[in-house]
């Protein structure tokens, strides 16, 4: 039985490495295979907290080719923007309406949000980070998802959706599909510059889709030890070959291991982590460069996801609203 799957894609910043090994590496590969999948730009998602609407308008198209120059194919996929079918945001207030607050209340990012606030709880707190759980669960049920990939720190969401899910089919008609994680067991840490978690906040990140003169600029900054060159050094406390074993095979990892035993330096370690991570990007930037020129190409694709999104949403929205009493007046 064919599986459907769906992944949202956050439209903030531009793409990293930790975005490309954690997340759209894997994804594309899994977009390949014979099932079905939708992948969208979670770009309502996006103005929880973004209010800066031109960083949003950018963000979104670099990351939509940054999705499209990595191998996404558009043509094996659903590939659409959030904003491009409203029947979601209509699906969402349905779902509010059957949603516990208590539910909400317990959203992790909700109460990481208020517990930074001192006497009032709700100080910065707007109503599209409390019901978010909510649009979330619009996302995936629209479109009978059967499977959506998670990492641990999302499971909530989905656990979430199932519940809202389950309610609505309890009250009315079972007509949402109650979706399975795909749990990354081997779930990807990726180190920065500074050896902590890559990230925009900790500014640490080395770009996917810069020059590549760019890329090992990044590279030579990455911290290491005070060892000189011919004294061993140890693979397993450093952040070059943590690297290196995400773009290298068994036998270049080996290889790189004996090397750092031998005492390589880390000038040479730097260049061969490089060269390696260059190789693999060389496809990805020439692609971009070619998409980045054609303004058209990005606008069509986008239009004809969203065309094939809205006729599912729309054929899903009528079922719902007849469900609920929300029809012609016979």
């Amino acid at each position: 039985m064919k599986k459907r799957i769906l992944t949202g894609i956050t439209t903030t910043g531009t793409p990293h490495i930790g975005n490309y090994i954690g997340a759209i590496r894997p994804a594309v590969e899994l977009s390949s295979n014979n099932d079905e999948s939708f992948f969208f730009l979670a770009d309502y998602h996006s103005i929880i907290k973004n209010q800066d609407s031109l960083s949003i308008k950018e963000s979104v198209k670099d990351i939509a080719l940054a999705w499209l120059s990595c191998g996404l194919d558009p043509k094996k996929t659903c590939f659409y923007r959030q904003s491009d079918v409203p029947e979601i945001m209509e699906l969402t207030w349905i779902l509010n309406c059957v949603t516990a607050k208590g539910l909400m209340n317990r959203a992790h990012a909700y109460k990481a949000a208020t517990a930074l606030n001192d006497n009032d709880p709700d100080k910065g707190i707007t109503m599209g980070l409390f019901s978010y759980p909510v649009l979330m669960a619009a996302d995936i049920l629209m479109f009978d998802s059967t499977h959506v990939p998670v990492g641990s720190d999302q499971m909530q969401h989905l656990e979430m959706t199932r519940d809202i899910a389950a309610r609505f089919n309890h009250l009315y008609k079972p007509l949402f599909t109650l979706p399975e994680p795909i749990i990354d067991n081997d779930e990807k840490v990726v180190p920065g510059l500074d050896g902590r978690k890559m990230s925009k906040s900790y500014n640490n990140v080395i770009p996917l889709l810069g020059s590549d003169k760019k890329l090992k600029k990044s590279i030579m900054k990455i911290v290491t030890n005070s060892l000189e060159p011919g004294e061993p050094k140890n693979p397993n406390d450093c952040t070059l070959f943590e690297l290196y074993k995400y773009f290298a095979n068994a036998d270049e990892i080996n290889e790189f291991k004996n090397a750092y035993e031998e005492g390589i330096s880390w000038g040479d370690a730097k260049d061969i982590l490089f060269n390696i991570i260059n190789a693999e990007l060389l496809p990805i930037r020439s692609k971009y460069e070619d998409l980045i020129n054609d303004q058209d190409y990005l606008n069509d694709v986008l239009g004809e996801g969203a065309k094939k999104a809205r006729t599912l949403a729309q054929e899903k929205i009528e079922k719902v609203k007849e469900v609920i009493g929300l029809t012609k007046i016979s």
